[in-house]
């Protein structure tokens, strides 16, 4: 079992170890990071402020997409005016427009607010932008300066991290770091989200252009799209479902950037350590405590894992989840399957020397009790041979009650005990003297009373045996010569009150009794024995056991037997 255990647990490893490496789990990994990001909620958020343009802006406005850039010139003179701290623009400026003015309104507007970033999606190899004329002439309008706008993307579209850069170009939050005395050094960092759609603050652009704009004062103002219609929302592992506009997305990666990436990955060394330990949980507990109690520990250590997980999540540290538990689950699988067969092979070897032991003890215990039978016959035969010079009668007798106990209907094997119990029925009569066992004439009363205490004798010498046989034998000594009316002895039992075995044995001496020559009388036929036991049935003999006499020895007759 050890060695097979070694090589499940290797085999677990390198299973975890490919798992991991997979993208089935990779979906999975973030997946649980969604979930984290679920249970810990929303989180506090300040300075920061997205200013959306959305379907409210469009009805006030009684604009169409896309605003003239006039209309986002005076939006920037607007949060210039309001003291925003540092001005993002997400709004695509690549192409010229149709009027120069406007291109020189928007242009001029930035060079007055200073330091804008304007977001591109389109950058060439060298990191050149064609944003507002260019990177030098914008650079030209108050150090303005393009940033990408572009997003890593998970398996499955949603967004989770942003880069430091996208082909040599700044992105937006490192961009803003950068300015803002945060830099960023991580090439891809997880987005913190502060928490779902609309945890940061948001602004309609027609309030902020047309309103008061004092909220703004010392905020990073984020400008951008919210409206669906502007196809500018994203799946992200910000919790709530719903997707996220392209603005507020930015508005969370610049604060994860202004606050260093405060969500850390472990290691992948770590992770993969995490892995083994969980997986030597499952295997030990099961190896130790067994099946059911080895699995609750192994669920128990799953379930405070993915606690601890949480927990180090709200600190800052994103432990891995998913390699870790299905190591867990893999390793705690074999350990059981490998419990299951070593059991079971155990058992199968268990199985076979209990066999074996059993026909041992079987076949010692066959010799035993046939030496046991062997000496009840010697001592039934020992008291028989005093009033029988051929010692025949128990075997006879004890034969005829074990076929009327079959044909009451009691089991083969209560039946064979009755027989070779019987056999001792007469046991008694050891203590009594020759001449009044063997007396041809009628006994006195004092004769009758000394032969009727051979039943006591008998039953007091049987007494406390713990051999079956020998229990069901002092039961038929001390009940055969009891009656069906109540009149026999010792006891004076009736009926019912009189074991079975007791009056089997009766009717079965009586039977041999008189079929067979006494000192104290001849032979009496077959047919004159049956007559009188009819004659005594209900009175002497329970009319069941009566009838089930008969019944043997009138098969015995139809089979050709003569004498019984």
């Amino acid at each position: 079992m050890t060695r097979l255990a070694k090589v499940a647990g290797a085999l677990v490893a390198v299973v975890a170890l490919v798992a991991a490496l997979t993208p089935a789990l990779e979906r999975a990994e973030t997946t649980t990071i969604d979930m984290r990001f679920g249970v810990r909620g929303t989180q506090p958020v300040s300075g920061l402020v997205v200013v959306g343009i959305d379907e409210r802006s469009f009805t006030e406005l009684d604009e169409q997409w896309p605003f003239p850039r006039s209309l986002h010139a005076r939006m920037v003179d607007r949060l210039r005016e309001a003291g925003a701290r540092q001005i993002v623009y997400d709004v695509q400026f690549t192409e010229p427009s149709e009027d120069p003015d406007e291109d020189l309104a928007l242009y001029d507007a930035i060079g007055r607010a200073q330091r804008v970033i304007l977001a591109t999606g389109e950058v060439d190899d060298d990191g050149r932008t064609r944003v507002l004329g260019g990177d030098e002439n914008l650079a030209r309008a108050g150090g303005a300066r393009a940033a990408a706008s572009t997003f890593p993307t998970d398996p499955g579209g949603a967004i989770r991290r942003y880069a430091r850069e996208d082909t040599r170009l700044p992105t937006i939050p490192a961009l803003v770091g950068e300015r803002l005395g945060a830099p960023v050094r991580d090439e891809r960092a997880l987005i913190d989200f502060r928490g779902p759609t609309g945890t940061i603050p948001t602004y309609s652009f027609a309030d902020v252009l047309e309103g008061d704009a004092s909220a703004l004062r010392g905020k990073i103002v984020v400008v951008g799209a919210t409206a669906p219609a502007l196809q500018d929302v994203h799946p992200t592992s910000a919790p709530g479902g719903r997707q996220m506009p392209g603005a507020e997305i930015q508005a969370n990666a610049i604060w994860t950037a202004l606050h260093g990436n405060p969500l850390r990955a472990i290691p992948g060394w770590v992770a993969f350590v995490l892995a083994v330990a969980l997986a030597a949980v499952a295997a030990v507990a099961v190896r130790f405590l067994g099946p059911l109690r080895g699995s609750a520990v192994a669920v128990g250590a799953g379930l405070l894992y993915a606690v601890a997980a949480q927990l180090a999540f709200s600190a800052g540290t994103v432990l891995t989840v998913a390699v870790p538990l299905v190591a867990l689950a893999l390793t705690l699988a074999v350990s059981l399957l490998v419990r299951a067969v070593a059991e079971r092979s155990a058992r199968a070897r268990v199985s076979r020397y209990n066999a074996e032991l059993e026909a041992a003890v079987h076949a010692r215990t066959k010799d035993l009790a046939a030496t046991q039978l062997e000496v009840v016959a010697r001592l039934a035969r020992a008291a028989e041979l005093h009033d029988d010079d051929t010692g025949e009668h128990i075997d006879r007798m004890s034969r005829m009650c074990g076929e009327v106990a079959l044909e009451l209907g009691l089991p083969p094997t209560r039946a064979e005990t009755i027989r070779y119990a019987a056999v001792l029925h007469d046991v008694g009569k050891i203590g009594v003297p020759d001449e009044i066992l063997r007396k041809p004439a009628r006994l006195t009363d004092d004769e009758m009373t000394t032969m009727r205490r051979h039943v006591i004798e008998g039953a007091l010498l049987l007494d406390g045996s713990p051999s079956p046989v020998l229990q069901i034998a002092q039961i038929i000594v001390d009940t055969h010569h009891e009656r069906w009316d109540g009149t026999g002895y010792p006891n004076g039992l009736a009926g019912d009150a009189i074991p079975l075995e007791g009056r089997i044995a009766a009717v079965c001496d009586v039977f041999d009794a008189l079929t067979h020559e006494r000192p104290y009388k001849e032979a009496w036929s077959v047919e004159r024995a049956c007559e009188e036991v009819e004659r005594l049935r209900g009175t002497h003999f329970d009319p069941a056991v009566a009838d089930a006499l008969l019944a043997v020895v009138r098969r015995r007759a139809g089979a050709g037997a003569v004498t019984v």
